[in-house]
């Protein structure tokens, strides 16, 4: 039996994009469903296309994270627990530091960071009553080094590494592991969805985006690094060589970086 049989999982930002191909894969596993994003709509979408599995549709803003635990409350009661929370949601940036808004950094930071401790804190409780549980957490190669036009984007991704480092080691003890997932590029609405420097939606995508890994073929390798339970999974092309020349050669890394085109 593999290490996803019989769980249930719920799955932030599920009705596009990376979340939307997880459904779509997990969906043939044999594990049950809970499927999270704002637009029911879209959701109810994702689920009529995977109409043999056990899924439910549990829709909420991640911007109303101050209501997490009513959230959590609902999914739980579904099938009467949940082993794995993949918290996928979230909306990147492409502007420049100077031509910011500040409320964009804030929306930043509501959307990536604070709704994923929110929702991560009110479940945690379940995961330790019965001495089980996994987080996934989707954050990015912008995670653990950066790039200009996504300042606000990289510090949110960054806390997330901090924040999610630290919850493993404190409930370690309980059983509770955490894979962080680090997408490099990968061919989805994520550049279009953007905010600008007014907050405003990019509503272009971009060369290396459209390049990038195919869904199909990242969430393959990420089902795959959650069921080997790895703390890190870095899943990109060429990009991810990012992360060692940042951790050896952090001053190449800069000049790599600003001399390339970066869109």
């Amino acid at each position: 039996m593999g290490y996803l049989d019989e769980k249930v999982i719920w799955i932030t930002g599920a009705s596009s994009g990376i979340g939307e191909e997880l459904v779509y894969q997990l969906a043939k596993k044999n594990c049950k469903l809970i499927i999270s994003a704002r637009r029911e709509n879209e959701l109810e979408r994702v689920k009529a296309n995977c109409s043999e599995a056990a899924i439910a549709v549990l829709p909420f803003d991640l911007n109303d994270y101050h209501n997490a635990k009513t959230y959590v409350d609902q999914a739980v009661s579904v099938y009467g627990t949940v082993d794995l929370m993949i918290l996928n949601g979230g909306i990147s940036q492409r502007s420049l530091i100077a031509e910011t808004d500040f409320s964009v950094y804030k929306k930043l930071i509501d959307i990536d960071y604070l709704a994923n401790v929110a929702l991560s804190k009110a479940i945690l409780p379940h995961f330790i009553s019965k001495q089980q549980g996994h987080f996934a957490v989707v954050t990015s190669l912008m995670g653990k080094f950066g790039s200009p036009y996504r300042s606000g984007y990289c510090g949110a991704k960054h806390a997330l590494h901090g924040y999610f480092d630290v919850l493993r080691m404190e409930h370690d003890k309980d059983n509770v592991s955490v894979t962080m997932i680090c997408p490099g590029f990968v061919n989805t609405n994520v550049a279009i969805n953007a905010l600008t420097a007014d907050g405003s939606a990019q509503q272009t995508q971009d060369g290396a985006t459209e390049t990038g890994l195919s869904p199909a073929i990242f969430c393959k390798r990420m089902i795959r690094a959650i069921e080997r339970k790895k703390f890190e999974a870095y899943i990109a092309k060429k990009e991810v060589m990012g992360i060692y020349v940042k951790r050896f050669f952090p001053k190449l890394l800069h000049k790599i970086v600003i001399r390339s085109k970066v869109t």
